[in-house]
């Protein structure tokens, strides 16, 4: 336990501006996300662009990829609520059967693809990953989540937090503990995500 303290501290002690520039802007993006600020866009791209940056540096490139995935999402998603502000938002609900075989599938494949491209990755220009089974579950797992959450279903926040609790430990290895603290912070942001979705939905159910 000592060793794992003393570890930590050292990370820390190592750890650049940028690296504490990404955890404060992911951070405020996760604040303003809760009270539905449209700055959580801009805020969102920046973070995220930084954190491409530092995890093609350390080899986690299927993160990367979901990283830049992130930011696609960021720009349309300030786009619609641009433009949509105003309509009510879609409500809350379990997935359908068809929506857990298109999930597992997003999984599934995600994860073979991600991983066949790391092993396969051109020496001459990328380090080749030491991880490329964590990380592409890490990224398959999340892309899943981000779907399901586009399409505003409880079950998004449970494959949320598998991608983070796979990724916690990966980025303790690969030094990036702010990035570690942030994704903890993240996984029980998505554990109270999920009890306050759920209680909505049975309340529905309830009054129904």
């Amino acid at each position: 336990m000592h060793n794992l303290v003393s570890l930590f501290i050292e990370q820390i002690k190592e750890t650049t501006w940028v690296q504490w520039l990404a955890l404060i802007l992911g951070v405020a993006e996760v604040l303003l996300a809760r009270v539905n600020n449209i700055w959580l866009y801009p805020t969102g791209i920046l973070g995220t662009s930084i954190a491409i940056y530092l995890l093609l540096d350390v080899g986690l490139y299927a993160e990367s990829i979901l990283n830049g995935y992130y930011v696609v999402m960021s720009i349309y998603g300030w786009i619609y609520w641009i433009k949509k502000k105003n309509e009510p938002p879609v409500k809350i609900s379990w997935q359908t059967k068809n929506e857990w075989i298109i999930s597992i599938t997003i999984c599934v494949a995600g994860w073979v693809f991600f991983y066949v491209l790391l092993k396969n990755l051109p020496a001459k220009y990328f380090t080749p990953s030491n991880v490329p089974v964590w990380d592409a579950l890490i990224s398959s797992t999340a892309w899943a989540g981000m779907w399901l959450l586009a399409r505003r279903k409880i079950e998004n926040w449970v494959f949320l937090n598998i991608s983070n609790l796979f990724a916690i430990p990966i980025l303790f290895y690969k030094h990036l503990p702010m990035f570690a603290l942030l994704t903890i912070f993240l996984f029980i942001v998505a554990v109270f995500g999920y009890f306050e979705w759920r209680k909505k939905v049975v309340k529905v159910v309830r009054y129904t």
